[in-house]
């Protein structure tokens, strides 16, 4: 359990990240996740950020946040996952293009626009259209995996989980040699192919059809009609959610990505595919993944959901994406335990972790679950979600799904 006396009071938080997020906030609108380490703007990363804004009572940073992700997109809707207003000139090599990236993140700008609204913060009607056209990108003109039939990745940087064990069986050569996917991972950049507009929609040398980005596409889409009243992509995303279901894997007791690999690295339990937890309506398959966020041998570690099954040969709970405790994952998790007294208890535990992993780690990018050794960089600005999760100690989630 965690250590009772660590000073998690919503003053101490909040003077914290107050502190944090304040050093971290750069001119041109958006909130650097670490100033030396990652000074560049982040898709997932900012609508993170804009709830944290909004708990600090900074709606006008808030906004202004969100606005700086959606400013980048396209005309067909795709909303690049990095935006380089300090120097625009320094993506050129890496993404053969000029002030941003040419792939997309987890589209959370949809539940951001409903937090905020939700907050009671005027976010302008533009930037609610935005968020839906970056959605209906992803639903309606992304490659669906042949099989599944789920919205595919370009590439695995799109899901967040960089380094995640579910991308091992494409690095090249024989066995896996991290350093190696590294740098092939550059090398899957130049195989994705785009739209007249630049927006990417297929990349034939990895095509994984992620649950977790499927799920966060459905609950963003969810999130976003629940404030703004327009469901032109409900039907759509509804028809999403049996497919996800249809990936569950009982033996694993979790949700298997479809597409090449899937019968491989991408059987590794992970805590991302859990957020499908967010949107499936299964009770059984509710049942085991809730159980394996609360058992301690499991993905339930004393200081937040573990990143990897700790009976995975490959766990780290030191290395990036191999183990260890993601802030963001957890606030999802949490969010989404949502369906009945059990499910919130679990939650409720899993919150009550995580803030005192975020604080006993210094606020560090990831942390280890058993002893909330910071790993990272150190401060992360999204690790501020502590301040999230503790302004609501005795108020359960809204569920849009």
């Amino acid at each position: 359990m965690p250590d009772p006396e660590s000073d998690t009071t919503i003053e101490t938080i909040t003077s914290a990240v107050g502190r944090l997020m304040d050093d971290a906030w750069v001119g041109h609108g958006y909130t650097a996740p670490n100033t030396e380490v990652y000074p560049w703007l982040w898709l997932w990363d900012s609508c993170f950020h804009a709830l944290i804004w909004a708990d600090l009572d900074r709606p006008d940073r808030a906004v202004a946040e969100l606005g700086c992700v959606l400013e980048l997109q396209d005309g067909a809707g795709f909303v690049p996952h990095m935006g380089y207003q300090l120097d625009p000139q320094v993506p050129v090599d890496l993404w053969g293009r000029a002030g941003s990236s040419s792939i997309t993140q987890p589209p959370m700008y949809g539940h951001a626009v409903a937090e905020l609204r939700r907050r009671g913060i005027d976010v302008p009607d533009e930037l609610a259209e935005r968020a839906h056209a970056g959605l209906r990108f992803l639903v309606r003109d992304r490659a669906r995996d042949p099989e599944s039939g789920l919205i595919t990745v370009v590439h695995p940087w799109e899901t967040g989980c960089d380094d995640s064990p579910r991308w091992d069986h494409y690095c090249p050569g024989v066995g896996f040699d991290l350093d190696v996917w590294r740098r092939h991972k550059i090398a899957l950049l130049a195989s994705i192919e785009f739209g007249p507009t630049g927006g990417p929609l297929a990349n034939p040398a990895f095509g994984a059809a992620s649950v977790s980005f499927n799920a966060l596409t459905v609950w963003n889409a969810r999130e976003l009609a629940s404030v703004t009243g327009d469901d032109e992509l409900l039907a759509d995303v509804d028809a999403l959610v049996p497919l996800i279901e249809d990936r569950w894997d009982a033996d694993l007791a979790t949700w298997v990505d479809a597409g090449p690999g899937s019968s491989t690295s991408g059987r590794i339990r992970t805590a991302d595919p859990l957020c499908a937890l967010l949107v499936v309506d299964d009770t059984d398959q509710r049942a085991a993944a809730v159980a394996s966020l609360a058992d301690s041998a499991d993905h339930g570690g004393a200081f937040g959901p573990r990143g990897v099954h700790p009976s995975e040969p490959m766990y780290d709970p030191s290395s990036y994406w191999r183990g260890p405790v993601w802030p963001q994952l957890a606030y999802l998790l949490w969010r989404a335990l949502d369906r009945g007294p059990a499910e919130t208890e679990v939650g409720e535990e899993l919150r009550g972790r995580t803030i005192v992993g975020a604080v006993r780690s210094g606020f560090a990018e990831y942390w280890d679950g058993d002893s909330a050794a910071g790993g990272g960089a150190t401060p992360q600005s999204w690790t501020g979600l502590a301040l999230v999760l503790a302004k609501t100690r005795t108020t359960s989630p809204s569920s849009s799904g």
